[in-house]
């Protein structure tokens, strides 16, 4: 999703929760790893790998000019014959440690992957949690951004918003950051109503 859609859906959320809960949540992935320099660890479930958020946050990262939302994505099937980025296996979790970030994606809580997460979190490890909540994870995460199941919003969905927001949400503008801001007022000029003549 790029920056004119993100903007257009925005626009279409105005007035809702959603807007609020993912820059919050955003707000808070961005400060924990700002604050310890980095080591964002993305996971999510044996079926449902976010992929695609892992490749949205490194976009951010480089157009923010945040290097530290960067994430490893960790996958519960890696292979070593996987291309680097993507042969990073569960046993990363376990290597955590006190100053990183666990940021898990889960539509479900399979037990061996609650077991990890119990065990960084016992590392020192910060957890933050994305998913349908209520259950074990939203228990042991440092935060979570809850989206049930019947939401007006899919999880891939809060995704998009979620790791726009955390580029947007980086301090002040840097050399990379005045094209993009200036991309999205422009979106927000076109997809605005006509001034009046009067």
């Amino acid at each position: 999703m790029d920056a004119v859609r993100v903007a257009w859906l925005r626009e279409v959320l105005a007035g809702t929760e959603w807007l609020g809960a993912t820059r919050r949540f955003a707000g808070v992935l961005r400060g924990s790893v700002v604050a310890h320099g980095g080591g964002l660890l993305l996971v999510g479930t044996p079926e449902y790998e976010p992929w695609h958020l892992a490749a949205h946050l490194v976009d951010e990262a480089a157009w923010s000019g945040t290097p530290e939302l960067a994430p490893t994505l960790v996958r519960h099937h890696a292979r070593p014959s996987d291309p680097a980025h993507l042969a990073v296996g569960p046993g990363r979790i376990a290597a955590a440690r006190r100053g990183e970030t666990l940021l898990v994606v889960a539509p479900e809580e399979p037990a061996p992957l609650l077991e990890r997460v119990h065990s960084a979190r016992r590392a020192g490890v910060t957890v933050l949690a994305l998913g349908a909540g209520g259950g074990e994870l939203a228990a042991m995460a440092h935060d979570t951004l809850v989206v049930p199941e019947g939401a007006e919003l899919d999880l891939d969905t809060v995704q998009h918003l979620v790791s726009a927001a955390a580029g947007e949400n980086a301090g002040p503008p840097r050399a990379r950051r005045g094209f993009r801001d200036r991309l999205s007022q422009l979106a927000e000029a076109l997809m605005a109503p006509p001034r009046s003549p009067w």
